[in-house]
């Protein structure tokens, strides 16, 4: 028996692939239900069998990759050389994955198929695959499974362990086009390892430009290339990738016939005509609106309130800072010290926890929304929007993904082939509000709009706009100019949530949530306590005469003309840059106030309400935490891209902010000249840059 180390798991994008690694490994992966959640390759240990590593790999519709994470999945397969391939085939499209089976089979590594969603395909009727014959047909094993289900995955498991398969025979294409290809294996049998000879012939067939300039031909040899290829082109009457592209598909039909039984009476399922309402031309968008309401007003007004206003009110605003106050003023504990713990460390982390029910109910709704399928119609919905505006709809999906955080929904930009609108998705993606982002939502929500339902989904639908219209003035830029990636999406069938994926996911954004507040709040608020208590002598004094105040004073300016230009909301608005919830976590300390009640009143005795929205508006669009521009300079690998993209961020918060703030006064009669001139400032410039038609020189301007 041969000893196995590495088992690489391949299969297209919405395969169920990542749902079966955790069901092999035990490990705890986030699961969506739309392609593009895995873009890094993911490891972990056989449940059964700790010796084998498994490593989940990022989904892929076939191994000529245009995208940065399809080509991890196809350098892994043949730079480290698995020892050996689980290809997951979602068998409710055996067609179209059968591609990349073939493409993988012509790899030459072990491989094991295992057949996934067996019990939807059993659910729908419409036809019955013969395994014995599918696995005769491919000559390597084929094992129905549900990775769903853990006890169905036994089959699996034994085969993974047993010998491994003996080997098989490449798929066999046209005579013809297997005779250029033997001539093809003559010419560069010297430069590839002989167990991968057929898998470059194959590419060099198809004209790869990326193995082209691996093998460094001689003049020579591309001349012998040159004329086999030529004379495949004319005997085929066909491009060379387009013949490969046919042969497969040909060998794929074979194969259909030999092992698949269609039923003749097709029958519409409960997700064709459920989708026949959410996915309509006219109803999509208004569905959409009221679902994202009914999922804010359940978090933010309602359900989750009840939840964070006995956190924010009775622990963090009562018991637990008279405990603890209390305890150290019988330990005889220095005032400084004391006012650090109960100011700073409760009442600023407080501020920040009391949010954590509303932002386990949204991560709750949105999990559902996620793994029923919903949000995946929604990608195709904005699909048909977003090319409205010569956008791309596979920008949505790290839209939805930064919901969550905005590092994984920047990472998630990798799905995207065209550079340039991976680099824009990159700029607008943190646009979205992700939970960080939430709790300054629910601030200014409770606090200034308690009875309006409709302002924290304002602000979901806020980013959204600002995606839409970023993409439009980009577009029209010689940076973003050209014709958006095209977007091709399979809508999973409708399903009842799983238990444990909501548990796992709600968990998990939870618990990083919690581990946040445990590390970076914690410093930040340790360092905002002192400078909001100490003056620049280091002596103890009251907020007024603190260095925070002195700091802040002279940037306020710069945010007076989007309402809230005093220290406490400009020392908010910097800390955020650290992470966004010390916006709430400043504020509360700033302010001095302890009970969430104080601190509410303070605020609104500070801050007329569209002040706070402005505030809002602006720490939603303005430049997000370190965290994410970090990993926004390891997207674009380039310093003077991610300042772009932070500047350009930053202008647009400021500039819609201030329209937003200088608007309402125009509209409640207590406008300056300034405020008109102001809003008028605002309008030119927006729409100059969307609807001005400026020229786009034919190559984009180098930086």
């Amino acid at each position: 028996m041969a000893i196995r180390e590495t088992l690489a798991l391949v299969g297209n994008p919405n395969s169920g692939k990542t749902t079966l690694f955790n069901a092999l490994t035990g490990a705890k992966q986030h699961i969506g239900n739309w392609p593009g959640v895995t873009v890094e390759r993911k490891s972990g240990r056989l449940k059964a069998d700790n010796a084998l590593v498994i490593q989940d790999l990022p989904g892929t519709y076939s191994l000529s990759p245009y995208s940065s994470e399809e080509i991890v999945t196809r350098d892994f397969l043949l730079n480290d050389q698995p020892d050996l391939v689980l290809n997951v085939v979602d068998a409710t499209n055996l067609e179209r994955n059968l591609y990349l089976t073939l493409q993988v089979m012509e790899t030459g590594r072990p491989l094991i198929v295992a057949l996934n969603m067996m019990d939807v395909l059993v659910k729908t009727g419409h036809r019955t695959i013969n395994l014995k014959k599918l696995s005769y047909a491919l000559q390597v094993p084929v094992i129905a499974t549900t990775a769903t289900k853990p006890a169905a995955l036994q089959e699996l498991v034994q085969t993974i362990q047993a010998p491994l398969p003996k080997p098989y025979a490449f798929p066999e294409y046209d005579a013809r086009l297997e005779s250029a290809l033997t001539m093809l294996e003559d010419v560069i049998d010297q430069k590839v390892p002989a167990d991968r000879l057929r898998w470059y012939a194959i590419k060099v067939f198809e004209k790869d430009p990326q193995v082209v300039k691996q093998l460094a031909f001689s003049s020579d040899e591309q001349h012998q290339m040159n004329e086999i290829l030529r004379t495949a082109e004319h005997v085929f009457d066909d491009t060379t990738d387009s013949i490969i592209v046919n042969a497969r598909y040909d060998f794929i039909a074979r194969v259909i016939a030999m092992c698949v039984v269609d039923k003749d009476d097709f029958v519409m399922s409960m997700s064709d005509k459920i989708d026949r309402i959410v996915t309509d031309r006219y109803l999509a968008l208004p569905i959409f609106v009221l679902v994202m309401w009914a999922v804010y007003y359940l978090s933010i007004q309602t359900i989750g309130t009840i939840g964070s206003d006995y956190l924010n009110d009775t622990v963090f605003g009562g018991w637990l800072p008279s405990v603890v106050g209390g305890t150290l003023k019988s330990w005889a504990v220095a005032p400084w010290l004391s006012g650090l713990i109960v100011d700073g460390l409760i009442g600023g982390i407080g501020s920040v926890l009391g949010f954590l029910p509303q932002i386990m109910m949204l991560f709750l709704c949105l999990g559902i929304l996620e793994d029923c399928g919903y949000m995946a119609r929604i990608a195709f919905v904005m699909d048909r929007l977003f090319h409205r505006f010569n956008l791309s709809g596979k920008s949505f999906i790290p839209i939805l993904i930064a919901t969550g955080c905005g590092v994984p929904g920047i990472m998630a930009t990798r799905t995207i082939e065209s550079e340039k609108d991976r680099r824009m998705s990159i700029m607008l993606t943190t646009f979205m509000p992700c939970s960080a982002k939430l709790t300054v939502i629910a601030l200014v929500s409770g606090t200034f709009f308690p009875s309006n339902s409709w302002v924290a989904p304002s602000a979901y639908f806020m980013g959204i706009i600002a995606v839409i219209c970023s993409g439009i003035f980009l577009k029209k830029t010689a940076l973003f100019a050209g014709p958006p990636a095209p977007f091709v999406m399979e809508l999973p069938a409708y399903h009842l949530p799983r238990l444990t994926n909501l548990y796992r996911s709600v968990m998990s954004r939870a618990r990083a949530f919690v581990q946040k507040a445990g590390t970076i709040i914690f410093l930040s608020c340790v360092l905002l306590w002192f400078l909001s208590n100490f003056n620049f002598g280091l002596q103890m004094v009251d907020e007024n005469d603190s260095m925070l105040r002195a700091l802040g004073t002279i940037i306020a300016p710069v945010f007076a003309p989007l309402g809230f230009g005093d220290w406490h909301a400009t020392v908010a608005t910097l800390a955020g840059l650290i992470a966004k919830e010390n916006c709430v976590g400043t504020l509360h300390i700033s302010f001095g106030a302890g009970s969430a009640s104080g601190f509410g009143q303070a605020l609104r005795a500070t801050y007329p309400a569209m002040a706070g929205y402005a505030f809002l508006v602006f720490n939603l669009l303005c430049a997000p935490c370190f965290a994410a521009i970090g990993t926004m300079y390891k997207e674009f690998g380039d310093a003077r891209w991610t300042w772009r993209a932070v500047g350009y961020q930053t202008g647009v918060a400021y500039l819609l902010t201030m329209l937003i703030y200088q608007g309402s006064l125009v509209v409640s009669g207590q406008a300056s000249v300034m405020s008109i001139g102001l809003v008028l400032v605002a309008i030119l410039l927006i729409v100059y840059g969307l609807l001005i038609k400026r020229p786009v020189p034919a190559i984009a301007a180098s930086f």
